[in-house]
């Protein structure tokens, strides 16, 4: 649009009035020809639009650039939206009709199982790639439910099997009882490999202290080194479906890959004992200790001239000597007769079973006959067979070979010594020991009882008073045994108590019971760290100054969990945590 207008530069006149006098500008321009009449082009404003200096437009502004700054939150997601609690019907329901209540006879495997029942988009996952996992980690590939009666905890193995593979990153993990069932099978299985690896190479190692025994530790099962065990087993696919997992970033494999791992070894302790565990690391995944990249550091060592156990002398035991230590406690599962007869074999030269005190008939099963008429594929009849494969009653120790690897046989000599007279009394009476047992043979309860002692002054035994001359000689080895095995107990104890809770939470929670801090301060409540042997120079100081006293109280009493399991087994340490310490802290304190 075009305005014309005329400009005449001598038609304005400007003036402007203030204090001082009044008078007329008049500009004097000298009027020239200018020539015709020129135009002059000029686009208008929508009246509509505001103005530069208005209000209005100052507050538009404002508001957008606000929107910029500061946009707003986004709605969080309706999982973290609190929920009116359910009606006591509904809850009473919803319990009931849990596959969590489903197992009496099995109480923590129950506490594992979904909190409900596994629907359509999960029975067509296990449909689909369920075979493949049995494959590639060595179990049958049929159902199952077909694993003998209802009493057989390997009937659950479809379902934590499935339950193992589902990653927080995957698809399903939407749905609430597969990503809370999956977080539940992986914390308990982190305590269940670290356990396995720490008997392990206590027995393989019988002179190691417990630092480079934590860098093999973590050079096997260490979140960096998962993802080649599991490309060794051919699982990788099952993990990432959809992407190559050597192209993934670090970042975006390890968490995944970690939590499978986790989880899988859960399942399978669950479901067939730790036996099965070492087999699955070590056959199925690859695993050997003896690799180059598997050796701590150099370091030096110092000297020891004491004796080990007839057993661990002149040769390294291999996984499965390490397996036969649970074979105890051992569930029924599927198994060939080789691996049968081969478990027989080592069974029969250990010397941690006396066959002087054996019942002969419950070791002599006719196996040629069973593989003749089985054709090497006789599942069911090995089922009843390990079942009866268990160390006599009259074995002195749960875990025999575990004990003789804490402690040396040279502790004898400490046998009548001071601390024995005065110290070890008191220290039993607080601990409630030495526990009844039905021996049919005094001698092996008497015996039981001398050790059992020994190894209680090795738990208080500083490694200041010894240690330079006799490296084993103090509570190093048990507090690392006593480390896995109260982790592993405290993890069994949250899963069963806490059935609806997810394993994150579950983890934090097991951090905040088990801080060191809290292991020395249950011993000093019952007086016991007045039973610990010092050096003269380490006592003075500790005089001096009782917060230095501290860490070592926590090794004690973690130096008394593994002593505890090395003897009694798995159901001592829950006493002695749950009755003696009280770590839970719910039971009356004395005013």
């Amino acid at each position: 649009m075009e305005l014309c207008s005329t400009f005449k530069p001598n038609s304005f006149d400007l003036s402007f009035s203030s204090s001082l006098p009044h008078f007329s500008l008049k500009p004097h321009i000298k009027s020239s020809n200018l020539g015709p009449k020129f135009h002059v082009l000029v686009v208008t404003v929508d009246p509509k639009e505001l103005s530069q200096n208005s209000p209005q437009r100052l507050l538009k502004e404002l508001s957008e650039r606000k929107k910029l700054v500061s946009p707003k939150r986004k709605i969080p997601p309706k999982r973290f939206i609190l929920k009116p609690p359910l009606d006591d019907v509904k809850l009473t329901e919803r319990f009931l009709n849990s596959p969590q209540l489903s197992l009496k006879s099995f109480p923590l495997l129950s506490s594992c199982l979904p909190c409900s029942r596994l629907n359509n988009a999960d029975k067509a996952w296990i449909d689909e790639y369920l075979v493949e996992a049995k494959q590639c980690l060595g179990y049958p590939l049929e159902s199952s439910e077909s694993y003998g009666d209802d009493d057989n905890p390997a009937k659950q193995f479809d379902t934590l099997l499935y339950l193992a593979f589902q990653h927080p990153k995957c698809e399903r993990s939407n749905a609430r009882h597969v990503r809370s069932g999956h977080s539940r099978l992986a914390f308990l299985g982190e305590y269940v490999l670290e356990l396995a690896m720490c008997e392990f190479f206590l027995q393989k190692y019988p002179r190691e202290s417990p630092g480079p025994m934590r860098e093999r530790v973590y050079a096997l099962i260490g979140k960096r080194y998962m993802p080649k065990w599991i490309r060794n087993a051919s699982l990788q696919n099952l993990i990432f479906p959809y992407d190559d997992m050597d192209k993934l970033k670090r970042l975006d494999r390890e968490p995944p890959v970690k939590s499978v791992f986790w989880a899988l070894f859960g399942a399978i302790y669950l479901c067939f004992g730790m036996p099965e565990v070492y087999r699955v690391l070590f056959e199925v995944f690859g695993m050997d200790p003896e690799a180059e990249d598997c050796q701590p550091k150099l370091r030096r060592q110092l000297e020891d001239v004491d004796y080990v156990s007839v057993e661990f002398e002149g040769r390294k035991l291999s996984w499965q000597d390490g397996s036969l230590c649970h074979l105890s406690a051992v569930p029924i599962f599927r198994i060939s007769v080789e691996n049968a007869i081969a478990i027989l074999c080592v069974l029969f030269r250990l010397n941690s079973i006396n066959l002087k005190y054996c019942n002969k008939q419950q070791y002599q099963p006719p196996l040629e006959e069973k593989h003749k008429k089985f054709g090497g594929h006789g599942f069911k009849p090995w089922n009843s067979f390990l079942q009866k494969c268990k160390p006599p009653e009259d074995a002195l120790f749960a875990h025999p070979r575990v004990f003789r690897a804490c402690v040396p046989p040279g502790m004898h000599r400490f046998r009548g010594n001071v601390w024995d007279y005065t110290s070890r009394p008191q220290v039993m009476q607080t601990l409630g020991y030495p526990l009844a047992m039905n021996d049919r043979i005094p001698e092996i309860t008497e015996a039981r009882n001398i050790e059992l002692g020994l190894g209680l002054q090795l738990a208080f035994l500083h490694p200041s008073k010894y240690k330079f001359e006799h490296p084993r000689f103090c509570f190093e080895r048990l507090e690392y045994l006593g480390q896995k095995i109260q982790d592993l107990v405290m993890a069994e104890r949250l899963l069963m108590k806490h059935l609806d809770a997810p394993g994150r939470w579950l983890q934090e929670r097991h951090q905040r019971l088990v801080m060191n801090k809290f292991c020395g301060r249950y011993l000093r409540e019952k007086n016991l760290h007045r039973y610990i042997i010092y050096s003269e120079e380490v006592q003075d100081a500790f005089e001096h100054n009782r917060r230095l006293r501290n860490p070592a109280t926590t090794s004690v009493q973690q130096a008394i969990h593994g002593l505890s399991y090395a003897i009694y087994g798995k159901p001592d340490v829950r006493r002695l945590m749950f009755e003696v310490f009280d770590f839970e802290q719910i039971q009356p304190k004395v005013v």
